[in-house]
């Protein structure tokens, strides 16, 4: 079966000391599901400008569908300064006043939401009033529809208050083990480590499921049920970690819409994000038969 899956949110540009990345988990997210023979669509805003031109240009090339990708007449394409501090370690500065802090929710969009079998979004694109409100609006239009959404503390891009909104309409929730521990910081969360903070939050929230991630040290995952999984994740050469947790969103989702084995689904996620950090760039295609037998190996 091929299911319908929309990721909204932003398509930026990464201004690196070394040249421009065309970067953004959604569109991360759709091209991983897609590569799977899902039916995926990325609901986002570019501005007219040469930046703009460019994103959509590369957006094409990688086989995402342009259907929904917005073109703002005023506000920019929006872009991320990257730059080194005194100490030499890597900071940002994701600018404001862009295209996909101004998303509008159409008719098309309302008829897409209709059909979806899940909806991926984040908090970063909820720092724009317009995008938070269409966002909002496109979850409300589809009530069947699985939500997702993926935790990404960006600095000066999030609120308490956002935050608790994402929560409360979420069904599955990604977030790493440094987040969650700021967001035991946030809402005063009961607990000591991300297994606990972790169990707050389901009951806090009513979750389905809840996934925190550690980097190379695996994932953990919590169910509605109490369930509790761990996957230790894969020991791999790696060559680039970007976009590599989108990878695992991307094959969590897609296990778990086709089996409903969410333990089957973390295996594969964390599987799917370890063979992205082997290559360079976060839209290198990888089969769903490359991911099922690397696993077989790697576990034999």
């Amino acid at each position: 079966m091929t299911y319908n899956i929309i990721a909204f949110g932003e398509l930026l540009w990464d201004l690196l000391p070394e040249g421009k990345a065309l970067g953004g988990a959604p569109a991360n997210f759709i091209f991983r599901v897609n590569h799977f023979g899902n039916n995926g669509r990325l609901i986002t805003r570019l501005g007219n400008d040469e930046l703009g031109k460019e994103a959509m240009e590369r957006v094409k090339e990688i086989g995402l569908p342009t259907g929904y990708v917005q073109v703002d007449e005023n506000a920019p394409t929006g872009t991320v300064d990257v730059f080194l501090d005194k100490q030499g370690i890597p900071d940002f500065t994701i600018n404001a006043g862009v295209a996909f802090d101004e998303i509008e929710f159409t008719s098309d969009i309302k008829e897409l939401a209709s059909e979806a079998h899940c909806i991926y979004y984040g908090t970063l694109v909820q720092r724009g009033e317009k995008s938070r409100e269409s966002l909002f609006k496109l979850l409300d239009a589809a009530p069947k529809a699985l939500k997702f959404c993926d935790i990404n503390l960006r600095k000066d891009c999030y609120t308490p208050e956002t935050l608790h909104e994402s929560l409360q309409r979420a069904d599955v929730v990604k977030i790493n083990d440094e987040e969650i521990m700021e967001l035991g910081k946030i809402f005063t969360l009961i607990g000591t480590d991300p297994r606990s903070y972790g169990e707050d939050l389901m009951m806090r929230y009513d979750l389905g499921i809840l996934l925190v991630t550690m980097g190379p040290r695996g994932a953990q995952c919590i169910t509605q049920d109490g369930e509790f999984f761990y996957d230790s994740g894969y020991e791999v050469k790696v060559k680039d970690t970007v976009g590599s947790g989108d990878a695992f969103s991307a094959g969590f989702i897609h296990i778990l819409l086709k089996t409903g084995d969410v333990h089957h689904a973390l295996n594969f996620g964390n599987a799917l994000g370890a063979l992205a950090a082997t290559t360079a760039g976060a839209t290198v295609p990888i089969s769903e038969s490359e991911v099922m037998a690397f696993m077989r190996k790697y576990y034999v």
